[in-house]
């Protein structure tokens, strides 16, 4: 019997250790190395054969820049546009996809309605190893989906399934989760580090040789990242994430990582009875305001991936009966909303250190790039002065240590977004400032945190 050895991975970097030791020294996190057995070598045949032919090729050979041919890689479209935006395009033969997110989420009813799709034109396969067939079989059933034409398989074993697979020939192939199916040379259990690692690489070397689009559904850790060890995001070509609220029925796609196409990208969809139903305008969604014109709500224009998009923001200001004044983000960078609270103090003339400060993103869009800085400040001081802003006023720009008030990307675009939703004025950078002016648009070009703040009054 060959002996099994064993390797101590980190499962935040994936770096390799000899022995378990408490903090890995290559990133720094603590109690992130864990154990991982790994499978016994070949038996016969030259160290490395069971690797040969990752890339899809068992005979590479040297090229030069030159003579690699520079056409597209056809894309198979998945017949919903905003899975498809997210994505780049399309599926990309010979990728693998990673899907993830939280229990009831969607993904597996956004999976069997994009191969539903799919396997009118092109052959498909679904794997589920978490659902039986006949639960799969309801699902489709009551969402109404094409069922005549989807190939079904039950099954945990990557060597059987790779073996099915290589019979049905499929164009498209959905596993139904990473974290069920296992290897029999890997002793752990299905879900650890191991059998996740293996198991993932055996599928992205089927689907290189083979030129077979692998989706894999993950799930998701108790903070909202996929699970598993790190070095799985770098085996993929493409990472998203489907984000949701339980009291919400909408649902975000979020793409992290894309070989074939733009990062951060979002897809916007409306969990119905008929399913995932993609949704063409999503500013109208986070746009639902109230008809009562209340104190500390903005709206301002992120831009995600290719495409601007309106959200509002909310702040609430109140006096604190602590000793330290609480401060809290929902949807923006807490520490960011400290730093712009410090500049509101000292170019802005206005002290909210003894008061409790909210800030909320609506619809439960998550702002992650600077533009949202001024549109926050002014939220905050309208809220603390309990002055609402005009409806029709939008505001975007990034604000400096200084005061200054810096452009941001696409600002002309982010211009265009709200006037075609009926914004009449917009307060933004006046580096952003447009050369022509708008029949019917207002726009305020502002220097610094003073004027920004007189603009309002």
């Amino acid at each position: 019997m060959a002996k099994t050895k064993t390797a101590f991975v980190c499962n935040e970097c994936g770096a390799d250790f000899g022995k378990w030791q408490g903090q890995c020294s290559e990133c720094g996190t603590w109690n992130s190395v864990v154990e991982m057995k790994l499978g016994p070598a070949p038996k016969g045949g030259a160290r490395g054969a069971e690797f040969s032919g990752y890339a899809g090729s068992t005979q590479a050979q040297v090229q030069t820049l030159a003579d690699i041919s520079l056409e597209d890689l056809p894309r198979l479209p998945s017949g919903t546009g905003e899975f498809d935006r997210v994505l780049g395009g399309g599926l990309v033969p010979g990728s693998v996809v990673l899907i993830g997110g939280h229990p009831g989420a969607g993904k597996s009813t956004l999976l069997l309605q994009t191969l539903c799709k799919l396997a009118e034109t092109m052959p498909a396969l679904y794997i589920t190893g978490e659902e039986s067939l006949q639960q799969v079989a309801m699902r489709a059933k009551r969402l109404g989906l094409p069922t005549d034409k989807l190939q079904m398989l039950s099954e945990t074993s990557v060597e059987l399934i790779c073996m099915s697979a290589e019979k049905v020939r499929p164009k498209v192939m959905v596993v139904d989760s990473i974290q069920v199916v296992h290897l029999s040379d890997i002793q752990s259990a299905p879900g650890s580090v191991s059998q996740v690692r293996e198991a993932a690489a055996f599928l992205t070397r089927f689907a290189k040789q083979t030129g077979t689009v692998v989706i894999l559904v993950g799930h998701v850790t108790k903070d909202g990242s996929l699970a598993g060890p790190k070095v799985l995001e770098h085996m993929i070509d493409c990472s998203i994430l489907l984000e949701g609220s339980h009291d919400s029925r909408f649902r975000t796609l979020r793409g992290s990582k894309n070989r074939f196409g733009a990062v951060n990208e979002l897809g916007v969809f409306a969990m119905t009875e008929q399913g995932m139903k993609e949704v063409s305008n999503p500013s109208a969604i986070f746009l639902q305001r109230g008809e009562d014109v209340s104190s500390g709500s903005v709206v301002m224009v992120m831009w995600e991936g290719t495409r601007p998009l309106l959200v509002e923001i909310q702040a609430l200001v109140d006096d604190s009966h602590l000793g330290n004044p609480r401060r809290v983000a929902v949807g923006l960078d807490q520490n960011r909303l400290s730093m712009l609270l410090a500049v509101l103090h000292r170019h802005g003339g206005i002290m909210v250190g003894d008061q409790d400060v909210f800030v909320n993103v609506v619809g439960g869009v998550r702002v992650a790039e600077t533009s949202a800085d001024l549109a926050l400040l002014l939220a905050i001081v309208s809220s603390f002065r309990d002055r609402p802003l005009p409806r029709d006023l939008m505001v975007f720009g990034e604000v400096g240590l200084a005061g200054e008030i810096r452009p941001v990307p696409s600002g002309q675009e982010r211009l265009r977004e709200a006037s075609k939703h009926g914004f009449k004025r917009a307060i933004v950078p006046a580096g952003n400032a447009p050369q022509k002016s708008v029949a019917g648009f207002e726009v305020v070009a502002v220097h610094n945190l003073a004027e920004a703040l007189a603009a309002i009054d």
